[in-house]
This record gives C-alpha cells, sequence and structure tokens, in this order.
C-alpha cells in the first residue's frame, strides 16, 4: 500500500505542471535530520543512500545532531565523506572541557585535569561548578569543517538552503536559525541543558532545539519541499514500565512537548526512516561504529525506494545537472584585523602574543585551531571562538570572544593505593596573586600519610617560554622494609626538599635548564628491621635538566613521548646515621664526600589500532662515587609514582629493594575493551649494581616481573585493580590504586 501511495504522490506532482517547464516545475526534495546526541551518526547512512541513489536535495533541515550532520551535507560534503570525518574523530575529546596535552605550556602539563573537583573563586566565594561542558574542541572541529564557507552569513546561498532548530530559553519557543554564523548556529542546536552551555544566537540566548522540535519537518516543507524524505533516530518516550528512577522521570516530563511536536511532525514525511537504537543513548559515542552501521543497513533498506523516486523524477523531467555541488575549495585566509571582547582580566597583547597572530599573513583553518589551542594552553580562558568577517579586499578580521577562567580555584582529589592508604589531596592555585604573569599553589596530601607542597612559578618572555620557580615539598611516610620477600619492619621516613630552578622553553613539549634544591632526609624504626641504621642526612645538588612531553592526554594516553633527564652534583654531605652493631667495622663510615648523580626517565605510547596502544618505559639511576653514602638510593617498586627517587617496577611492591645504580625497561599493551574500560599487560627487567655496590644495602643484581592490570576511568580518576609477579619473589601479589597520586 506504501509503494502505491508514493506513485499516486509523484505522479499528482508530475501532472500539476505537466504544460508547464519541466525543469522549473520538477518536485523539490526536503531533508530533515532528528537529534538524537549519538544516535545522529546514522543519519549518515541514509545520506549514502541518497547520494548512490541519485537524488537531488534542495532544502535541509536538523535539529541537534542533525543540524550538525545536515549542516556539513548542505554546505556541499557527501554522505561518504561525513562518515570518514567521524570516523576520525576522538569523541572522548571533542566532548570534554579538556584540552590536548601537547597544546598546555610546558610548565603547566604537570598540574592539567589531576584533580576531581575544581571550585572557582567567584564573587568572593568558592563555587560549585555549573556541572556544564564549554565543548572547546568540538567548536575548534567546527571551525575547520564549516571553514570554506565563512564567508556566507545567509544559509539559504549554501550548496543547498539550510535551516537548524535552537530553543530560546527565555520563553521556550522553537527557532528556526537561517543566517549568522554557521558554528553558531549548529552549536546552539545541540547545547543539551545541564550538559552544554547555551549560546549567544542573534541577541537570544539558545538551547537544545530538540526540547521543543526534534524533528523539523514543518520547517524543511514552509522553505519549498514538495517531497521530504525523514531520518528519525530519537526513541521516543518510555514506556510507563520502563521508567524506574527519578531522572528517568524528569527526563520524561522535559520530553512532553517534543514528543507531541513529533507526533504532528512525522505525517508530513513523504519518505520516513525511522532508525531503531533502543539499546543506545545520546551518549554512546564510545559505540559510534556501531551506530553507524545500524544507520548504513536502514540505509541500504531505503535505497530501492530513493532509486526508484530518482528514476520516476528523471524519466518525467529528465536527469538532474549537478546532484550534489562540493564545498568550496578555499585552503586559507588572509587575516588583515583583529578585535578581542570579553577579556577582563588579560590584555588584548596578552591574547595576541598567546595565539602569535600576524596581520596580512595567510591561514589555513588548522592554523587557526592551533592558534586557539595556544592561548588556551595559558590556563587563562575557559573558552575561546572566533568569528572571520569578509573584508572588501578579499581578507577577512578575525574576533576573539573568550571567556576567561576565574584566577583562583580551589581543587581537590582523592587517592587510594596500598602504599599511601587514602588520602585527600587538596590545592589551592591562584594566577598573578604576588606578581603578574605567575601562578601560585598549595597542595596537602592529608591522610594515612602527609605530603605539603607549595610553588610560585613566575613567566617571562613575550611569549612566556621562560619560567623561575620556587617550591618547598615536605613529606611523611611509613615505609615497610622486607626480607627473604617478607615484610621486615615499618620505618618512618620524613623528607624536605626545597627547590629553585630556570628553564626555557623551546616549544610546548620541551623544557631545559637549570637548577638547586636543598633536601634532608630522616629515618626512624618503628618496628624492628633489617635496614641496619636510622638518622638523617642533608646536601645541596645543583643539576641541569630536559624535559619533553608530546602525549596526548595526561591519563591513559594513546600516543606520545615524555622524557625527564637529570644530571645533577651532590655538593659535601652532612650524615648524622647511626649504624647496629651487626654491620662490620669496616661499613660504619658513612661518606659525607661530593657525588655525581644522573636519572632518567621516558615513556613512549604508540596506538597500534583504535583499541590498543603500546607502552614502552625506561628507567636508570646512577650515583657514582656511592658506595660509602645512604639516605639517596633509588627504591624500586610500585605501580604508580608516589615518593621521591621511586622508580616503577611490576612484580614488587614499593621500597621492596635499594639501589645506588640501576636501569629498567618495561614493555606493555594497553587494550580498550568498553568506554573508559581498559586492561594492560606488562613486563619489564631490572640490572642493579653495574656502577658501584652500597656497602650499607644491598639487593639482587637482576630484577623481572610481570603485571596485569584492569581499569574503569571514571569522575574519581583511574579505578586500577592489578595482579604482578616477580621471578625472584615467586608470588603473586595484588594492587589497587584510585585516583591520581599526589
Amino acid at each position: 500500500m506504501k509503494y502505491i501511495s508514493f506513485c499516486f504522490l509523484v505522479l499528482a506532482l508530475c501532472t500539476s505542471g505537466f504544460s508547464q517547464d519541466k525543469s522549473s516545475q520538477r518536485p523539490k526534495l526536503g531533508l530533515t535530520l532528528s537529534g538524537g546526541g549519538a544516535k545522529g551518526l546514522a543519519h549518515i547512512g541514509i545520506l549514502k543512500a541518497i547520494d548512490s541513489a541519485g537524488l537531488k536535495i534542495d532544502y535541509v533541515t536538523g535539529t541537534s545532531m542533525g543540524a550538525i550532520i545536515g549542516g556539513l551535507y548542505a554546505i556541499g560534503y557527501s554522505g561518504d565523506s561525513i562518515e570518514k570525518i567521524t570516523k576520525k574523530i576522538n569523541w572522548d575529546l571533542v566532548l570534554s572541557n579538556q584540552y590536548p596535552l601537547r597544546d598546555i605550556i610546558m610548565q603547566e602539563k604537570s598540574e592539567y585535569y589531576k584533580y576531581d573537583l575544581e571550585l572557582p573563586w567567584v564573587n568572593h566565594w568558592f563555587r560549585l561548578s555549573t556541572g556544564v561542558l564549554e565543548a572547546q574542541e568540538l567548536w575548534i572541529k567546527f571551525s575547520e569543517l564549516f571553514f570554506p564557507v565563512y564567508r556566507t552569513k545567509k544559509f539559504d546561498q549554501f550548496s543547498i538552503p539550510f535551516k537548524s532548530i535552537g530553543t530560546d530559553i527565555s520563553n521556550g519557543e522553537a527557532v528556526a536559525m537561517d543566517s549568522g554564523e554557521i558554528i553558531s548556529s549548529v552549536r546552539a542546536s545541540m547545547a543539551i541543558p545541564s550538559l552544554f552551555t547555551a549560546v549567544e544566537y542573534n541577541g537570544k540566548k539558545l538551547v537544545d532545539g530538540g526540547i521543543v522540535r526534534n524533528f523539523p519537518v514543518k520547517d524543511v516543507r514552509e522553505m519549498g519541499a514538495d517531497i521530504v524524505i525523514g531520518s528519525n533516530v530519537a526513541n521516543g518516550l518510555l514506556a510507563g514500565d520502563k521508567i524506574n528512577n527519578a531522572l528517568q522521570v524528569l527526563l520524561q516530563i522535559a520530553f512532553f512537548r517534543e514528543a507531541e511536536d513529533t507526533k504532528q511532525e512525522v505525517p508530513l514525511v513523504n519518505i520516513y526512516a525511522p532508525v531503531h537504537l533502543e539499546k543506545y543513548t545520546m551518549g554512546s559515542f564510545g559505540q559510534s561504529e556501531e551506530i553507524l552501521e545500524a544507520g548504513l543497513k536502514e540505509g541500504r533498506e531505503l535505497y530501492p525506494r530513493l532509486r526508484r523516486l530518482a528514476d520516476s523524477l528523471d524519466a518525467i523531467y529528465g536527469p538532474v545537472q549537478k546532484i550534489h555541488a562540493p564545498v568550496p575549495d578555499l585552503k586559507s585566509v588572509e587575516i588583515s584585523s583583529y578585535e578581542v571582547r570579553g577579556n577582563k582580566h588579560t590584555t588584548t597583547d596578552f591574547i595576541v602574543q598567546s595565539t602569535d597572530i600576524i596581520t596580512h599573513h595567510a591561514y589555513t583553518p588548522k592554523d587557526l585551531s592551533h592558534m586557539i589551542r595556544r592561548a588556551a594552553g595559558t590556563r587563562y580562558y575557559s573558552h575561546i571562538t572566533y568569528s572571520l568577517q569578509p573584508q572588501s579586499d578579499s581578507s577577512a578580521k578575525m574576533i576573539f570572544d573568550v571567556t576567561e577562567n576565574p584566577l583562583t580555584f580551589a581543587k581537590i582529589g582523592l587517592n587510594y593505593n596500598q602504599f599511601a592508604g587514602i588520602s585527600a589531596i587538596l590545592n589551592l592555585t591562584t594566577r598573578d596573586f604576588f606578581t603578574p604573569n605567575s601562578r601560585s599553589l598549595v597542595t596537602a596530601n592529608i591522610g594515612q600519610n602527609f605530603r605539603a607542597r607549595a610553588e610560585h612559578l613566575q613567566y617571562f618572555g613575550r611569549d612566556r617560554n621562560i619560567a623561575v620557580s620556587i617550591s618547598p615539598l615536605f613529606e611523611q611516610f611509613n615505609i615497610t622494609t622486607y626480607r627473604n620477600h617478607d615484610e621486615a619492619g615499618l620505618y618512618s621516613q620524613q623528607y624536605f626538599r626545597g627547590d629553585g630552578r630556570f628553564g626555557i622553553s623551546t616549544n610546548r613539549d620541551f623544557t631545559v635548564g637549570t637548577g638547586i634544591r636543598f633536601e634532608t632526609i630522616y629515618y626512624d624504626p618503628s618496628l624492628s628491621s633489617v635496614v641496619n641504621f636510622n638518622g638523617s642526612n642533608n646536601f645541596f645538588t645543583s643539576y641541569l635538566f630536559i624535559k619533553q612531553n608530546t602525549l596526548d592526554r595526561s591519563v591513559y594516553p594513546k600516543r606520545g613521548f615524555k622524557l625527564d633527564v637529570e644530571g645533577g652534583y651532590v655538593f659535601s654531605q652532612r650524615p648524622n646515621v647511626h649504624l647496629k652493631p651487626t654491620l662490620t667495622l669496616q661499613d660504619t663510615a658513612v661518606s659525607a664526600q661530593p657525588y655525581t648523580r644522573v636519572w632518567l626517565n621516558m615513556e613512549t605510547y604508540a596506538p597500534l589500532s583504535s583499541r590498543s596502544t603500546f607502552l614502552l618505559t625506561l628507567q636508570s639511576g646512577m650515583n657514582f662515587n656511592y658506595d660509602h653514602s645512604t639516605l639517596n638510593e633509588f627504591s624500586i617498586g610500585g605501580l604508580s609514582n608516589s615518593f621521591h627517587n621511586q622508580v616503577l617496577f611490576a612484580g614488587l611492591r614499593e621500597n621492596s629493594f635499594y639501589s645506588n645504580s640501576l636501569a629498567a625497561m618495561q614493555i606493555g599493551l594497553r587494550y580498550q575493551l568498553f568506554a573508559s574500560v581498559y586492561l594492560t599487560a606488562r613486563a619489564n627487567a631490572m640490572v642493579n649494581n653495574f656502577v658501584s655496590t652500597s656497602r650499607l644495602l644491598t639487593g639482587p643484581d637482576f630484577l623481572s616481573g610481570y603485571s596485569l592490570t584492569f581499569a574503569y576511568n571514571f569522575a574519581l580518576g583511574p579505578l586500577e585493580i592489578s595482579a604482578m609477579y616477580s621471578d625472584q619473589w615467586k608470588k603473586v601479589l595484588g594492587y589497587i590504586n584510585i585516583g591520581i597520586p599526589f
């Protein structure tokens, strides 16, 4: 019956203009794409079927994800090219408030995305975060994709006339956007309340159009469409027996109006393609490949109907000259001037220096994205967008709209592992408090063990590439010692470090510099131990350092390189060490002589596939002429960094052995089982005592070990449960870590 009705529809449209010019009376085809978050990726299958059938679409409307897909189609991207684009997108990144770690300036990387909760100081008090996403990376991706039409401010001048739907937050009415900045339009259409920030558009504050009009068929009819193809991925309201909690009740109520509107919109569609995606949600971007495949399957089933329509129209009116005009071939733009809006604490010069913009210079969309990330990487801004205003000489004026971060934040994190115990990590970070262009912070680890650190970091130079820092640190740990693979005693360790350093960054990934630090260490046995001394030592160290960090993210990176190299000279020491009688007379003299010291840590990550990542870590530490010194050895063991001089080793507990010279290599494979769920296998080997052997502390010359870790990366950071084994200990050990350590 539906095929008979369809034929009558085509016949009626055709005969109504039989005596008139055929090309002018060809029925206009409209395309409507619904909202649905991640499920909207299924629209791509319908677009590919339309393209394969040879149909020329004359008008497009869309809401939310439908607006994004529809907007790309309207400016000239084919269904096939949109599919390729979406497969390359890192959805975890673009749908977060993170920037790529490689765009953060070098001195800020260690503190970036480290805490579970960040409370800004606003109006004389710390406020809870709104919990909504600025989606900076998503906006940057839009700016690159829609760059070829930056000169076109009226959407009916696109390859296909286009409208996107938003909701006016002031009155709850649908707003059909057909002019202005296309990026702002599609971003407004997908601004889901409580998830994304609202968007200013032509004097109105807009949120997701799906609240009131998720399937905008009326709008494409009003544009002039005679035949409408509609792709709908929304599930509609839940059945009563499926509503099991308060959140589902609220969502059900919120979408009452949209559900009623959809009932009126669906009958206006001539070719209706409901893609059934009940087992997915709006946030199922981790299952994007499955959703894409569901859309492609629906497109294949729909193709015969679309082809019959194309053949019927071509038989009566003749084939269309051009099915789909391509995206305009625009590679770059000359920036002739610029303007900054929204800045209060930072100057226009600071933005200019951060972006490194040069007038009368040509920029590609990738170049413009890099400029935005450079400015965001200073950590002074929560959101930066730009618009390009065409000038009469074919150049453009670049207008920056910035939203500044508050200058002060209180930050909170939680951490637990079997060495450090459970602790709350409290941080206060403020910028420009003591001096301009500076960052000052205080961090305290409060729990079973105590640690505290302060830092004042002062930037210099036009590009903030020179930094001077002063940083005191204090920590107190209870340390278990081992003998014959069993616990043998408990030591209380107190450690203080005062550090001053000067560094020069040649780019965002590399820093070289020099520093001097004072360290004092105190050991006191709480229980009888195999470690045969107690007391203290203190000394000054001057050092040179090199740091490089090209990792793409701070937690579970998929690609990049991290290097930390230090070479130092330890000046004359002041040991006050008391030795137990079990040591021989020749061992009782603890050296106070200077010595040299080298440390290296290198990490490499390389993706093997979309789900698997290869890991390689090299660590080496060497104290030269150290055989009679003590209290500055390298401590071997553990899977997470917890204290100074620690060398990670899969298979051993923290402080299992001490060494004054070692070299270790660890290889691993991490596999992503599901969204945020990982399985990591590691194997490592270590050689010790190859420079000299300590007379006070001894350990094996060779170690080997393995671990298998199940991890879930959730709101409080990674939850890691590990089983590990060492060939020397011949024990299977469990290990748990939650959150990011101090």
